[in-house]
């Protein structure tokens, strides 16, 4: 449980720096649109970090914040392999670097897909291991860095074979950040262009990976195991729609 929150508050730190933030509102603009489009009861963000919601141009209102510790914007803490959620029962799952850090990252995505309802959206972020930051990370963890030593990537290759595996169809997989954007420098603008570039052509350049995939599998009630805790599930309700008036029910 410390290696979970050490790896949690030095990924949050790296965040905080210039390139993680101009990372994280590259991946923010990316998902815009399919969060416009996406419908339904219930939005559950996973991930590794507590300070980086993604859902903020979401429609869905009812949202859950899940990381393995408590924090300003997380309502469920919960480990990314033992989901506290009823089978079948969200609609939007973001999973922020949550395969990243496992050393069960397959068993992570059956979590992730359990909890998906029939036609559940699940969208995958994490960091490519043939980019650019994804071997500066490498030879960083090579250096002892704590951060990177725990760095486990999983390639996007790979996770579209185990999608397929567990009933998920991709809908598109893209690459995002192929160069660091600093400042407002001739450079800086040089890059954004190339990353603009890079990003449509879906050239597999990028810093992180964005994967976004339908579950199409049937709606079936499968109980968590669970060795070592006995707690219960949450239900997510599904509010009940309004009444419609019956003719008659105004003349009085």
């Amino acid at each position: 449980m410390r290696e979970c929150s050490d790896i949690l508050s030095e990924l949050e730190s790296w965040y905080a720096t210039a390139v993680g933030h101009n990372l994280h509102a590259s991946v923010q603009t990316a998902l815009e649109p399919m969060l416009e489009t996406a419908f339904g009861y219930h939005l559950v963000q996973v991930g590794y970090t507590r300070q980086q919601p993604l859902f903020g141009n979401s429609r869905i209102r009812h949202r859950a914040y899940t990381a393995p510790r408590a924090g300003h914007a997380v309502t469920v803490v919960a480990e990314h392999d033992e989901l506290p959620l009823e089978s079948d029962s969200v609609d939007v799952v973001i999973a922020h670097h949550c395969l990243d850090f496992t050393t069960q990252p397959h068993q992570v995505l059956r979590e992730l897909q359990r909890v998906l309802t029939p036609n559940g959206q699940l969208l995958l972020i994490g960091f490519n291991p043939w980019g650019l930051l994804g071997t500066i990370h490498h030879l960083r963890g090579l250096g002892g860095n704590a951060l990177w030593q725990g760095h486990r990537p999983v390639g996007c290759s790979r996770l579209l074979d185990w999608l397929r595996l567990l009933g998920c169809e991709a809908e598109s997989a893209r690459y995002l950040y192929p160069l660091p954007v600093l400042g407002e420098s001739r450079v800086g603008h040089y890059a954004a262009a190339a990353n603009l570039w890079s990003e449509r052509h879906r050239l597999p350049l990028g810093d992180v990976y964005l994967i976004h995939a339908i579950k199409q599998v049937g709606g079936t009630t499968r109980p968590v195991q669970r060795a070592s805790r006995s707690a219960r599930l949450i239900g997510l309700a599904v509010p009940n729609p309004a009444a419609t008036p019956r003719q008659g029910d105004h003349a009085a």
